[in-house]
């Protein structure tokens, strides 16, 4: 018997729907591993495809596609290690989350995903057959057992594998980052280490997909829960993995050891991630922005030259006469400190065209809302006409406390084909221009030092879409606004939760309404960087026809 095993981890970047790319970047990870003498190259949980696929994995042209692409990524890594690598599968009428094992031209083993997940993005018991409990596959004389991701959050499956003769674990996993995430990762994993006495390898795929970051972090762990191996996160990265077999088992030698950054580095991370991967993934090499002089219009124009370089931004300012001159220059400020493009395009003009079309209509009405709204739905027309004449994508600047009460304007500053704070709320924004002022990392693409001045961060929030106007005119401050959603969205607490907080009544029902009657708007936004457990989309779905009132 072998008492030494060679594994390689391919921490790796699919795109959904694109079986001929991955199945290329399956090819090069095996042929690096075969170059580096590995028994085994892992890749991980529904890499043929993408993940996460949704429904699309169920359209039998698209399945059956996957499966011969495994086929043929058989025969071609035919003369060297086994490939491992996750796919969907088809048994008679039933569809499965599939683990293969690829050797010798064929696929030599097919491992089956038991529990499926059906909580926050994942609809796997819509879409899935749960397989049987089942045992170890062999590569060599060695024996592995791989429950796929949901399954080691799980006692039994590692359980069945473990007493059926599994000698260590590896866990293939589409894991999507959220706030803590790896933390709660780590803690299961090792209760399944003391469990079965064996070690394990997770082992996570990396990018962004719609909505969700694969934020990557494999590590492997030895029995009693002892860390061999952590491999960087976000990053795409190939690592060999020694097993040596003694008296006690099998044992992972000591590897590559990186260290993760702290969670405000990891959310920055996580939505120049997404962006990134959006534009790539979708065909988009620009984008523009409407730049108010604001902090949220600042910070996703810091996130998209950190993802995509300053030549490929766009800021546009759109004054009106409401548009103070601190807030011109805070704007003007923030596009050259960041190096990108700077239109000025007033509104006045347009703004006059519409009013004056719509007075006959209006006579009688006092100007209300509907005055406001018609502003920032005429620069959302603008930004919108730009993106169609110069083919840059436009994003919108709604942080997730805007979003969460609807202050916003659909149609308006709601226009736009990615948020990428939408899962931030205002105050951590504020902690973000500050983070980001502090620190450069090698993956921005963005220059160094302060892109935001302080007195961008500092002011008091506005829209400017009447005279003197302040967002504290109509919510709470953000800091008493934020702590309430946390409670209501975040935790899926109550109003009584709220009090119990230490919040008004009248305050947490205020809010609480808000969220309910915004429904629609969030309904028709645009996708977002996911950052925590609750984030608006998958993670937390409401009917948008609703009078339920929290009664507490």
């Amino acid at each position: 018997m072998a008492d030494r095993f060679r594994v390689t981890l391919a921490q790796l970047n699919p795109v959904v729907g694109d079986l001929a790319g991955n199945s290329a970047k399956a090819r090069a990870a095996w042929q690096e591993g075969r170059a580096a003498g590995a028994d085994l190259v892992a890749l991980p949980e529904m890499f043929i495809t993408g993940y996460n696929a949704q429904d699309l994995v169920m359209k039998p042209a698209f399945f059956t596609a996957a499966i011969e692409a495994v086929r043929a990524l058989a025969a071609d890594c035919a003369d060297g290690p086994a490939l491992a690598i996750g796919g969907p599968w088809v048994e008679g009428t039933h569809l499965f989350n599939a683990y293969f094992i690829l050797r010798q031209g064929r696929i030599a083993s097919t491992q089956l995903k038991h529990h499926l997940p059906n909580e926050t993005v994942f609809d796997e018991v819509r879409i899935f057959d749960s397989g049987p409990l089942g045992g170890p596959y062999s590569v060599g004389n060695t024996r592995i057992g791989s429950p796929i991701c949901e399954d080691a959050w799980h006692e039994d499956v590692a359980e069945t594998l473990a007493e059926t003769g599994a000698e260590f674990l590896l866990v293939p996993n589409g894991s999507p980052y959220y706030r803590g995430k790896f933390e709660t990762r780590l803690n299961h994993m090792v209760a399944r280490v003391v469990e079965t006495g064996l070690p394990l390898i997770y082992l996570n795929m990396v990018g962004g997909q719609d909505d969700q970051v694969f934020d990557g972090g494999s590590f492997v762990l030895n029995p009693g829960g002892q860390m061999a191996v952590q491999l960087p996160v976000f990053d795409e990265t190939t690592a060999h993995v020694d097993m040596v077999r003694g008296p006690d088992g099998w044992r992972a030698e000591p590897g590559h050891f990186a260290a993760h950054p702290d969670t405000m580095e990891q959310d920055y991370r996580v939505m120049v991630t997404a962006l990134r991967d959006y534009m790539a993934k979708t065909g988009f090499r620009k984008v523009l922005l409407g730049l108010s002089g604001g902090i949220d219009s600042a910070i996703v124009a810091a996130i998209a030259v950190d993802a995509l370089g300053a030549d490929n931004v766009r800021c546009v300012m759109l004054p009106s006469e409401y548009t103070s001159q601190g807030s011109l220059d805070d704007a003007e400020s923030v596009a050259k400190a960041l190096g990108c493009r700077y239109d000025h395009v007033p509104i006045t003009e347009g703004r006059a065209a519409i009013t004056n079309t719509l007075a006959p209509l209006f006579e009688g009405h006092a100007p209300d809302l509907t005055e406001e709204n018609i502003q920032s739905r005429l620069r959302g027309l603008l930004l919108m006409a730009m993106s169609n004449k110069f083919g840059e994508m436009l994003l919108t600047t709604g942080n997730k406390s805007e979003v969460a009460v609807g202050y916003a304007t659909i149609y308006g500053d709601m226009a736009g084909g990615y948020n990428p704070i939408k899962d931030m709320y205002k105050t951590r924004v504020f902690d973000a221009c500050r983070w980001r002022n502090e620190n450069h990392r090698e993956w921005m693409m963005g220059p160094a030092g302060t892109v935001i001045e302080g007195r961008i961060i500092d002011k008091p929030p506005t829209a400017e879409l009447r005279a003197d106007q302040k967002d504290s005119d109509s919510l709470p401050d953000y800091p008493e606004l934020d702590a309430i959603l946390d409670i209501l969205v975040d935790r899926d607490g109550s109003v009584a939760d709220c009090v119990a907080a230490g919040f008004a009544r009248e305050t947490a029902r205020k809010v609480e309404h808000l969220i309910y009657i915004s429904e629609y708007k969030r309904f028709q936004s645009a996708p977002g960087a996911r950052l925590s457990k609750r984030a608006f989309w998958l993670d937390r779905r409401y009917p948008i026809v609703n009078r339920w009132r929290d009664p507490s």
